[in-house]
């Protein structure tokens, strides 16, 4: 209560503060534009009397006549604010500009010439005591002299001072009426204000609806208090009805409490058995997961065992001719028919099967390493140093049995010299189940397709563009291809694990992220940024 009596005395204080202020302040911008006002008028008053004092001296100036100009200038006499008032003449080189008569206010001592500051005093000059002005006196437009007149600023500071002290008065006045209306305010509003405010605060404190308002002085406060008389009278019917629903309510909160206590065992319950079969989803999860590692490995050995029967077979054609043809010599050569042209047909066709020999047997070899290499990196997970070009011409040897006799092209853009540290195991799985995710679902049913794989480097981040021009992703799936178990043929052999694998490989093994842009008809295009560390060769 007696923080809201102090609140109210601050703010009476701020408002008549404000009052005070703004009328001080507003009497000091009137008073000084009256100033300013004042010395614009001295200064017009100067000039006109300069100008009227050089007309009327310029006949007498050029006729030489200084008793009629000083009997002039004494009529000066009259006008008690101008103090001094000199004549100068313009004569010939050398004399120049002379001085020619002047004009001294009673009691005041002469001045000094000023053909000095001609140029200076041109205009009016305005200073604490006086005002000072030289114009020219002009014959037929010849400059034929000057006109100084000084005149002083006494009028000026009376006028400034009785100003000052009616303002003063002014303001003395204002503020003991705006004392007299807030004291008044005070009483007959503040006040009854005041006292409805701590009667309401009361009741609400207290919780006393039963008591009321008395009445108010004012119209306006009468038809505040019954307002709040007329909300106390329905609070009061209003606790009077929850009171007797009060005990209804409690015997319900209890039942309502048993059923939430038997609802709330039965369901941590059903949470523990979904707990339990969600882990036990979570290893099936896993465990399909490297089926379908092994199973894509499966593919590869199937592919490159058929790819390596080739070579081998053509080998082993090659070396059974020249078996024979070995049986043949001997036996002639045993029996001494032996011809030089047989000899020389054995000696070509001998040479023609051992390249052949060579050849598909180095080619066996040659499957067998890429292959060994990438059954390696995908099943580590460890990171070394690699060439990353070198990485994906070993992935599309390994994917050739596969891919060579499918109408699809696939483009590698990427600099020959790029050596990085990271995992080539992650990076080799993401490629292979990319390209066969496109070739299962993005060119299935098609006779054409182009993939584009693009890598640049950048402050130690590796970008994976991959883009093929497929069919995409159908929208009712773009938004969880990346969940397990999201497939369009799961009719046909498609676990819907591929595109999880990959998330999981580029998010977790590699620390990456991974996202993408698909529209229909256009194919999808998959970006991929994992961190790594550039290495450069000697």
């Amino acid at each position: 209560m007696k923080r809201i009596h102090s609140l109210k005395k601050k703010l009476m204080i701020m408002i008549i503060g404000f009052i005070v202020l703004f009328v001080t302040l507003s009497s000091f911008i009137i008073a000084n534009s009256f100033i300013e006002d004042t010395k614009e008028d001295a200064a017009t008053n100067t000039k006109y009397w300069a100008e009227l004092i050089a007309n009327a001296s310029s006949t007498n100036l050029v006729n030489d006549k200084t008793l009629l100009t000083d009997h002039y200038l004494s009529m000066l006499k009259s006008v008690p604010y101008i103090n001094h008032v000199h004549i100068y003449k313009v004569s010939p080189e050398p004399e120049g500009i002379v001085f020619f008569a002047n004009y001294n206010k009673s009691m005041s001592s002469p001045i000094l010439e000023k053909t000095d500051r001609i140029m200076e005093l041109s205009s009016v000059k305005i200073s604490t005591y006086i005002i000072e002005l030289m114009v020219p006196i002009t014959q037929q437009d010849k400059k034929v002299g000057y006109v100084y007149i000084q005149v002083g600023t006494d009028y000026i500071k009376r006028i400034t001072n009785n100003m000052f002290l009616r303002y003063s008065v002014i303001i003395f006045m204002l503020i003991l009426v705006t004392l007299l209306i807030t004291i008044i305010l005070n009483r007959f509003i503040t006040i009854p204000m005041s006292d409805m405010a701590n009667k309401v605060q009361d009741i609400s404190k207290h919780k006393q609806f039963n008591l009321r308002i008395e009445q108010m002085p004012f119209k306006e406060l009468d038809i505040l208090a019954r307002n709040i008389n007329i909300v106390l009278n329905r609070a009061e019917t209003q606790l009077a009805k929850l009171s007797d629903a009060k005990q209804l309510t409690y015997q319900q909160n209890k039942d309502l409490e048993n059923k939430v206590n038997k609802r709330t065992q039965a369901l941590k319950d059903s949470n523990n058995e979904l707990l339990s079969t969600l882990e036990k989803l979570h290893q099936f999860q896993g465990q399909l997961v490297e089926s379908e590692k092994m199973a894509s490995l499966g593919d590869m050995v199937a592919g490159v065992a058929h790819e390596v029967n080739t070579p081998i077979g053509l080998g082993v054609t090659a070396s059974t001719l020249l078996s024979d043809r070995l049986l043949e010599i001997k036996k002639a050569f045993d029996d001494k028919t032996l011809k030089s042209s047989q000899l020389k047909k054995f000696l070509v066709e001998g040479e023609e099967n051992t390249a052949i020999i060579y050849r598909n047997l180095k080619r066996a070899a040659e499957l067998i390493a890429s292959f060994k290499k990438v059954a390696v990196d995908q099943s580590s997970e460890e990171a070394r140093t690699f060439n990353i070009k070198n990485l994906f011409d070993d992935i599309l040897l390994t994917l050739a049995p596969q891919i060579k006799k499918l109408p699809f092209i696939i483009n590698v853009d990427c600099p020959s010299e790029l050596v990085i540290k990271s995992k080539p195991g992650p990076i080799n799985q993401i490629i292979i189940n990319l390209i066969q995710n496109s070739i299962n679902h993005g060119f299935d049913d098609r006779d054409h397709g182009v993939i584009t794989i693009q890598t640049s480097i950048s402050s130690d981040m590796l970008t994976i563009d991959y883009h093929d021009d497929g069919r995409g992703i159908e929208p009712s799936i773009m938004n969880k291809i990346f969940e397990p178990f999201t497939t369009t043929k799961r009719g046909s052999g498609g676990s819907g694990l591929g595109l999880h694998l990959v998330y999981n490989l580029v998010t977790q093994a590699l620390g990456g992220k991974i996202s993408f842009i698909s529209e229909i008809e256009k194919g999808v295009n998959f970006k991929i940024i994992i961190p790594t560390q550039v290495i450069k060769e000697d």
